[in-house]
């Protein structure tokens, strides 16, 4: 390997760990309380933008959706089971308490025409103005 492939290779090594680290940080350190981030996959048509976000075990009436200055954040809670209040934790993987999710949107006007729940994700339709 060239020292330039290594330079390169260092360097794309250096800044996934930054991510990482970002990542984490927005994830344990918001606004100073705890809160998870729901992995999003986002869809572009011709007239919309399709944003599917991983809420499993979210009801809808508790998410709020707010869509300024070019930003759409989804916020609110994944409470744990009530029949978990007295059990002792063994392993856990999947995110519970508050979430948050911002979302940055091309500089394009966008009006939130529809939002429904699906298999565990909620799907936000935002027309183009």
């Amino acid at each position: 390997m060239s020292k330039r492939q290594l330079d390169a290779l260092m360097w794309a090594q250096a800044c996934a760990a930054m991510e990482r680290a970002d990542r984490l940080r927005r994830q344990f350190f918001h606004h100073g309380a705890p809160y998870w981030e729901a992995p999003v996959d986002i869809f572009e048509t011709g007239e919309a933008l399709i944003i599917l976000i991983a809420l499993p075990g979210v009801e809808l009436e508790t998410i709020t959706v707010a869509l300024s200055a070019g930003v759409l954040t989804v916020k609110g809670e994944r409470p744990l089971p009530r029949e978990l209040d007295n059990a002792r934790i063994v392993r856990m993987e999947i995110p519970h308490g508050h979430f948050e999710r911002r979302i940055e949107l091309p500089p394009v006007p966008f009006e939130l025409s529809g939002r429904h729940l699906a298999n565990g994700c909620l799907m936000l339709r935002l027309q183009k103005g």
